[in-house]
Formats: C-alpha cells, structure tokens, sequence
C-alpha cells in the first residue's frame, strides 16, 4: 500500500511548495484539496447553485465560474459565512476519503501521495493519512509572500492573517513541523530528511501511529469541538 501524508498549515506558510518539492523530487501524486473541492462547484454541479443560492451571482466570475478570490474576501474572518460556503459545496469529507482510497488502491506498494489541506486536522482528513506534516511560518513573512504571491493589499493580507490558525494549536496532532522562515534550502533540506526517514520507518513497518488519533481521542473525551 502506498504511503498517503496529509499537509497542512496557515495561508502563505509554503506548504504548497513542501508538497511541490515532494512531488517534484521524491514523486509524490500531490492532491490539493482546495482544487479538489472546487471541482464540486463547477457550473452544473449541486455546489454551484447552492453557493449562488446563498451568496448571489456577485460570486460568479465573467467566465461563469465562482470566483474564489470573490468568495475569500465575503468568507474569511467571518465564521457564519465560511459555514454557509462549506455547506454549500456539499460533502467534501467524502469527496477526501475518496480520493486518499484510490490512491491506496491505485498507487504501487512504494508509491507516495500528499494531500494539502488547511483544515486538514479540523476536518478529521488526516484520519485516512499515515502521518500529518504541519508547515508554520512567522506572520511577517506570510504577510510579505501574500502581496507579492497573491497581490493583496495590506487590508487583505492582514484579513487572511488574522482568520489563519496558530500553528501551536495544530502542532499536537502534526507528526512533523517545518518552520519556513529562513532559507529555502534549509526548507527544502529539512523536507528531504524528513521524507527519507518517514519513508525507511513506513518500509520496516515502523512508522510511529500518526499523533492525530491520540489528539482526536483527548479532545472527544474533553467534549471539544473541533471547528
């Protein structure tokens, strides 16, 4: 069966470039679920319509599609709405488990897939996976890679942030953290080690039980929530 890691971590953090770098150099199948998602709102699916239905056609872009940057800027730091869109969309939790499931099914025995989610532990993905990679990077060079990657304004960038979730508070169910706040080839050699460990450990049949379970099960036991 081919080992599946989950991805996570705040906006402009670079874990899209730690899954790039896995897929790239190490051959990883990389699914982004936020892509995956938004293929459940293209224009004839149920989400297209229940999102239109709940925010109006300002969402719709020109080409007839949503216009994500239109729904970030309705749905960030602002929690009812978020919930409204995430309804909208439909079952994603499935829509996860079902693409982690073909990997398993489809991939060699020593394959690799990652799958980069924000809301990989919130949303309980990371309970098909065989371990959880959190990235982290300091708020002020987030906020700088945000206008320059994405061209938001100080406004919008500092709106992102201050909807983004403390890494500290992912870190307890992550059974790798990678701070991104130094050089890129200290990031990408911290990747490397990482990978050829987790990749020896999983072969042998030693790869520790991913640390979400033990996290998922306190916070049961305490009665929280998770969001």
């Amino acid at each position: 069966m081919a080992l599946v890691l989950g991805v996570t971590g705040s906006i402009a953090t670079g874990k899209s470039l730690l899954c790039r770098h896995l897929a790239e150099r190490h051959g990883a199948v990389h699914g982004d679920a936020d892509r995956i998602v938004h293929r459940m709102f293209d224009p004839g699916k149920p989400g297209f319509y229940n999102a239109v239905k709940q925010f109006g056609d300002r969402i719709v872009g020109e080409d007839g599609y949503i216009d994500r940057r239109k729904v970030g800027a309705i749905v960030f730091g602002n929690p009812e709405a978020m919930a409204r869109w995430t309804t909208a969309i439909g079952d994603i939790a499935a829509e996860m488990k079902e693409t982690i499931d073909r990997w398993h099914a489809e991939l060699p025995q020593d394959g690799l897939a990652v799958l980069e989610a924000v809301n990989l532990i919130e949303a309980g993905y990371c309970v098909w996976c065989d371990g959880t990679w959190l990235v982290a990077a300091e708020d002020g060079m987030a906020r700088a890679r945000l206008m320059e990657r994405n061209r938001f304004t100080l406004d919008e960038a500092n709106q992102r942030l201050a909807s983004a979730r403390d890494w500290r508070l992912r870190e307890p169910a992550s059974d790798r953290v990678f701070h991104n706040n130094g050089s890129l080839h200290d990031f990408l050699a911290a990747i490397d080690g990482a990978m050829a460990q987790t990749r020896a450990q999983f072969k042998a049949g030693t790869l520790p039980r991913p640390r979400y379970f033990a996290w998922s099960a306190k916070h049961k036991k305490d009665g929280a929530v998770q969001a």
